[in-house]
């Protein structure tokens, strides 16, 4: 898989702003095909960081209904990555 592929989004969050600024943390919207290994190699590689922990957990599928219509949300996986001491990526920066 290639590496623009598995990392679809950064996720900015309160929660994942309060786990970048206390515990080094990024979290990203990723390939639900993608796994742990495929995850950290695509971040090493697209921000130039050391990654020390990938932690990755699904988001369920959410009923919504438009009018008299019901319909489901896609469900899509989340990643959680730890950065080496000291690393940063830049675009968490400005934010």
């Amino acid at each position: 898989m290639n590496v623009h592929e598995v990392i679809r989004r950064p996720l900015v969050t309160e929660k994942s702003q309060i786990g970048r600024e206390e515990a080094n943390l990024a979290t990203f919207a990723v390939d639900p095909k993608a796994n742990k290994h495929e995850i950290r190699r695509a971040v090493e590689e697209l921000f130039g960081v050391r990654v020390l922990a990938v932690r990755t957990m699904r988001q369920p599928r959410k009923k919504r209904r438009i009018g008299r219509f019901m319909g489901r949300r896609a469900e899509w996986k989340k990643a959680i990555v730890q950065l080496a001491e000291g690393q940063s990526i830049e675009f968490f920066e400005g934010i």
